[in-house]
């Protein structure tokens, strides 16, 4: 991991940089947990347990971040992945789902015939934040049918709430901060 140290645990693999991308802000950076085989590793074996014992049909994410482990999640589980993308972006007929930002909103689409109707569906990304993203992919599954089994990311950032916002649907976190 490029001469940086961890404990052994995923959040050890976590690069934390304070004042980015404003003053008061700590990203939470998982490049050097993609870069190091070993925590890679550890993460796409926790995140297809999880995936496991859902039974998912399909795995839907989101553009970009979501497709870095979204597929590898969903060719160990057997299940195909649905790519929601920036609007304009996607060829075909399209369903779409709009959601808040701290300045605005943004919108994710999704091919009409990614999700067949009654499909189980995990909802996939690598942050949980104040969960606008998340609850946008939902809808987009519920619009055409299908069933949003559980959601799994690599972080969640509790102290944003997200998690509230996708209730009822099961939220599973690898890493979560409090602060």
């Amino acid at each position: 991991m490029s001469g940086d140290s961890h404990d052994g645990s995923l959040e050890g693999y976590i690069r934390s940089v304070p004042d980015f991308p404003k003053p008061g802000i700590v990203f939470r950076d998982i490049t050097p947990l993609l870069a190091d085989a070993a925590g890679l590793d550890a993460t796409l074996q926790a995140l297809v347990a999880i995936a496991r014992d859902l039974r998912p049909d399909m795995v839907i994410g989101p553009e970009a971040r979501g497709f870095l482990l979204g597929p590898a999640i969903a060719r160990d589980v057997g299940a195909g992945f649905a790519l929601a993308r920036k609007p304009g972006m996607l060829p075909h007929d399209i369903v779409s789902a709009e959601y808040d930002l701290e300045y605005g909103s943004a919108s994710l689409e999704l091919h009409t015939d990614a999700i067949s109707a009654g499909s189980r569906v995990l909802v996939h990304d690598d942050l949980l934040a104040t969960g606008g993203t998340a609850s946008a992919l939902c809808r987009l599954v519920e619009q055409l049918g299908g069933e949003v089994i559980g959601c799994a990311f690599v972080i969640e950032l509790a102290f944003l709430s997200g998690r509230a916002r996708l209730h009822p649907h099961d939220v599973h976190a690898l890493i979560s901060y409090a602060r």
